[in-house]
């Protein structure tokens, strides 16, 4: 009953036809207002406007050095490599990925969960907010691939059941972003539009997608009219700085051939008054581990 009045009350229809659809998004995207947390009115509006927001100094130098000890510490760890959370690149062998970092690490729980952090995203989303997913990136010098272009909200919604975009992703900074080693690339303005992709979801998609997506993708000729229309902004900083984003923000990143590291922290909170429910465009959900059904307030 849950996933037939779900479907039936789908503003974000997708994975349903054979050709891409680019639909308006209704309403607001910022929520609150500079009175209720630590960012000011003019980069609230530019978020309302371009769909991101950068912080140049989010962690210091200590806490940075603890982030990265951690991160070196369960990317070496055996059993995390085994693990199922863990994303493993297919031809170099390296690690991609490590999901649920905000339940398996005491540390990247703790600044999951700081104030810095917390009360941005209920900032912008208006509500208490818990975390939808945390994940730590790797891109190796010489060895990151790519990730393409897509909407993570396309696919939370898709594969998730999350009702609506009113979600905002977190990315610190663990190491300098150089505008040749892979960092985030953002289409601003995007998010105001919402791209419902064709095809379908294949069987256990997430267990591919997470290397390489392909289901979900926006079509050559949308990427194209979207990146005429919004242009693409790349997103360097510094170890220790932030990015944060719109989840229907059409996002990318290069593969990594430089010599220099690119690692993140990547959390994205969901507000409690979207959580989920059935999957719109998937036979079932993806594992809890990818997308919590814990929606229990963070902070």
């Amino acid at each position: 009953m849950t996933e037939t009045l779900s479907r039936h009350h789908d503003t974000y229809p997708t994975r349903t036809g054979r050709h891409d659809t680019v639909l308006d998004r209704p309403g607001p995207v910022v929520r609150g207002s500079a009175a209720d947390g630590p960012i000011d009115a003019q980069t609230l509006q530019g978020f309302e406007s371009k769909g991101y927001l950068s912080v140049e100094r989010l962690v210091g130098p200590e806490e940075l050095d603890l982030l990265r000890a951690e991160l070196a510490r369960m990317s070496q760890d055996p059993g995390v490599r085994a693990d199922e959370r863990t994303v493993i690149e297919a031809k170099s062998r390296q690690v991609r990925s490590i999901f649920d970092v905000h339940r398996t690490s005491e540390i990247f729980k703790k600044i999951a969960n700081d104030p810095r952090v917390v009360q941005r995203a209920r900032q912008i989303l208006g509500s208490e907010v818990y975390i939808h997913q945390s994940r730590v990136n790797f891109k190796p010098g010489f060895e990151g691939k790519e990730f393409s272009w897509h909407s993570d909200f396309e696919t939370w919604h898709a594969e998730d059941g999350m009702p609506s975009p009113r979600a905002v992703s977190i990315s610190i900074s663990l190491t300098d972003n150089y505008s040749f080693n892979g960092p985030l690339m953002i289409m601003p303005g995007s998010h105001h539009q919402y791209v419902s992709c064709g095809g379908e979801t294949p069987e256990d998609n997430y267990k591919s997608s997470l290397i390489m997506q392909d289901a979900g993708t926006p079509d050559k000729e949308t990427l194209t009219r979207f990146a005429d229309e919004y242009g693409i902004d790349v997103l360097e900083g510094q170890a220790g700085g932030a990015v944060m984003f719109d989840s229907n923000a059409m996002h990318a990143s290069n593969g990594n051939v430089s010599p220099y590291p690119r690692s993140n922290i990547f959390i994205v909170f969901n507000s409690v008054e979207n959580t989920l429910v059935e999957p719109f465009g998937a036979a079932e959900p993806r594992p809890d581990y990818i997308g919590v059904r814990d929606f229990t307030p963070a902070g």
